[in-house]
């Protein structure tokens, strides 16, 4: 989404962001443009209005016309909580005579019969000290490495359960030999058992890791 945008105007970016410092003014510019053939009048109205310097905060725009209006956060003394904004902004606007030099203070009141349309503008702050898509970044690279070392070790369990199988089977046919007295039977039964505690051994630790379930 570039904008808000309403029948007469767009408007972008579509939220305010301020880089927030304490004692320090910080700004944020938006590019109003008249989508229109008609000339269109605007007005800016926040909900905290001692916070924030508004030029201009009334205007017309030419058809098929932009025009910027840059908001000033005011110094501040001291954070707000957890860095969020209630804040908001809402911009009015509507066509009005395209000889027309001033604004009527009833320009915008509904009441007459005229369409007054608007835009609501949320505000965001931003530390200075944060960059934007790290955190997400460092997230997104830590779950991609945590799922290789997971899918590795459900590799590793998977091919100690089916090499445990074989030997178990192996086990089944040197018992079967053993009845059939192999001579060969007593070196190679050994040895197969001793194999298969390794491997159950192998695959209970393997078993014990997190589960990737």
């Amino acid at each position: 989404m570039s904008g808000a945008t309403n029948q007469l105007i767009s408007v972008s970016p579509p939220e305010l962001r301020f880089q927030f410092e304490l004692d320090k003014q910080s700004y944020c510019d938006l590019k109003v443009t008249n989508s229109t053939e008609h000339s269109v009048a605007f007005k800016v109205k926040t909900t905290s209005p001692k916070k924030y310097f508004v030029r201009p905060n009334t205007g017309i725009i030419q058809p098929w016309d932009s025009c910027f209006i840059r908001v000033t956060l005011q110094a501040q003394k001291e954070y707000p909580p957890d860095m969020q904004c209630k804040d908001k902004f809402l911009l009015q606007s509507t066509i009005v005579n395209n000889d027309i030099d001033e604004l009527s203070p009833d320009t915008f009141n509904k009441e007459g019969g005229r369409t007054v349309e608007e835009s609501k503008l949320r505000v965001v702050y931003i530390s200075p000290h944060s960059s934007p898509g790290h955190s997400e970044d460092f997230k997104q690279s830590s779950d991609f490495t945590s799922n290789q070392a997971l899918q590795r070790i459900k590799d590793e369990r998977d091919a100690a359960v089916r090499q445990t199988q074989q030997l178990l089977q192996e086990l089944e046919i040197m018992k079967r030999r053993r009845n059939r007295n192999d001579p060969g039977f007593s070196l190679k039964f050994a040895i197969v058992v001793g194999v298969i505690g390794l491997m159950v051994g192998f695959l209970l630790k393997l078993l014990s890791s997190p589960s990737v379930e």
